[in-house]
């Protein structure tokens, strides 16, 4: 006979004095997106202990739960160039390879795209993340910082489950908003005017590919009709992998405030917004979107917010003349994307050769000895940060902090010796790795 099930209890009573949870790490990472996560695996790599924070209590920010479906900047410009950034991104790559219809290459008009899928993604990153022995703490809103000589000593995180107080040698801000660097009390920059648009995506299943509209028609309907669907933006794309009848459209301007009220109510018009591009798109295209059905919504994705006051302020004229910084840690080609207009934006495009390149300057706070920023935080204005936010370009900040960090070790990161930190980083300054071979080329190349 099978025993009873237990009905036993405890009745606990919630103490006067709060209980906190302590640890301590030699890296502490602010942020779980994709510069995070680089970050944080680095570190590891590196033989760091790394403990890793995010206030969602999912991994992989924006990359995985806001459904961005694409790494940008990843490759040189040409429909078959060579790689920018290697280490974490050919795991990331290797493991989407593996697994069926989770990564799809689109070459062409102008660069290589990685379209890919967000569960799949999400794995490797839980995958990674356990097995590189890094402690993740997930649901956790800062709350305040302790700063000593220009160092940040602690940190004190609220989850629902108790506050958490982190100690570290060396702290990286993924955050994406400068939270971290905001939070201790350095400074950052906002934009003086405009405020730069995010994107509610939205995944379609059960969409027709072989009826699929051109990004060029979806476009233009969109500039004749959006006003009739009380939509905002004039103008919209999709991401496809072929064979999986699923789309991510990205159809959406949304005011991203740091204001956390407003923030609220912009995430609900976002979805509305969502949902009134959908209705666009089954009326518009019936051929391809008539008998789709919204799968999820992303959380709200955000380009820019806030950002640090580094060494050195990255401008849109640095990234046009392609200057090459000697403290370089990373290199993109993506163009100039920019959406500081609500039915449009601003998409300005390179030649085939054309690099520019990422200087360690602009990861270092200026006021700080032991923070490194990664990700959409850096130090640019907002036409330079709009091409370098891309995920591609992402990696390899993550990685650049992660190195910095150890070479400063319990000392500045504005000591660091700068030879060493250049020979790190070699690969993704330096090499041109192609993928495809002439035979690869030939079957590989797609429609635009």
């Amino acid at each position: 006979m099978a025993d009873s099930p237990s009905t036993e209890t405890v009745v606990l009573r919630r103490g006067k004095d709060d209980v906190t949870r302590r640890l301590k790490a030699d890296i502490c990472v602010v942020g779980a997106g994709i510069a995070g996560v680089s970050a944080a695996l680095q570190a590891a790599k590196l033989g760091r202990r790394v403990i890793l924070v995010d206030s969602q209590p999912a991994l992989g920010g924006q990359a995985v739960n806001s459904i961005i479906a694409t790494f940008c900047g990843l490759f040189s410009n040409g429909t078959h160039g060579y790689q920018f950034t290697y280490g974490i991104a050919d795991d990331l790559l290797a493991f989407l390879e593996r697994h069926e219809q989770a990564i799809y290459y689109r070459h062409g008009p102008r660069t290589t795209v990685v379209y890919y899928d967000e569960v799949t993604l999400g794995r490797w990153v839980e995958q990674s993340i356990l097995a590189a022995g890094i402690t993740p703490v997930l649901g956790a809103m800062l709350q305040s910082t302790q700063v000593e000589g220009g160092r940040i000593v602690s940190t004190d995180f609220m989850t629902r489950y108790g506050r958490v107080t982190i100690e570290a040698d060396g702290y990286i801000d993924a955050s994406g908003d400068a939270a971290l660097l905001w939070q201790a009390g350095f400074a950052c920059r906002e934009p003086a005017r405009q405020r730069v648009f995010g994107t509610q995506m939205v995944v379609l299943e059960n969409i027709d590919e072989s009826a699929q509209p051109t990004r060029e028609e979806i476009g233009a309907r969109m500039k004749e009709r959006a006003e009739s669907y009380g939509l905002l933006r004039r103008e919209g794309l999709g991401f496809t992998i072929p064979g999986r009848g699923i789309a991510a459209m990205n159809m959406t301007h949304v005011e991203t405030p740091l204001d956390p009220v407003e923030a609220s109510a912009k995430a609900l018009e976002g979805k509305e917004q969502a949902a009134r591009a959908v209705e666009f798109l089954k009326a518009e295209f019936p051929a391809c979107f008539g008998g789709a059905r919204v799968r999820s919504f992303g959380l709200p994705g955000i380009r820019q917010t806030r950002w640090i006051v580094g060494r050195h302020h990255l401008t849109v004229e640095e990234i046009r003349q392609g200057k090459k910084f000697d403290d370089a840690i990373g290199r993109t080609a993506w163009p100039i994307e920019l959406h500081d207009h609500g039915d449009g934006h601003h998409w300005i495009v390179f030649d085939e050769d054309h690099v520019h390149y990422i200087p360690l300057g602009s990861l270092v706070p200026q006021e700080c000895e032991n923070v490194v920023a990664a990700g959409r935080c850096i130090d640019a204005d907002s036409a330079a940060l709009s091409s370098v936010r891309v995920m591609g370009p992402c990696i390899a900040m993550g990685m650049a902090a992660a190195h910095a960090l150890d070479l400063a070790g319990s000392g500045s990161v504005h000591q660091i010796d700068m030879a060493d930190m250049r020979a790190r980083v070699v690969d993704n300054v330096e090499r041109q790795h192609y993928r495809w071979d002439e035979k690869e080329l030939a079957s590989k190349v797609t429609a635009a």
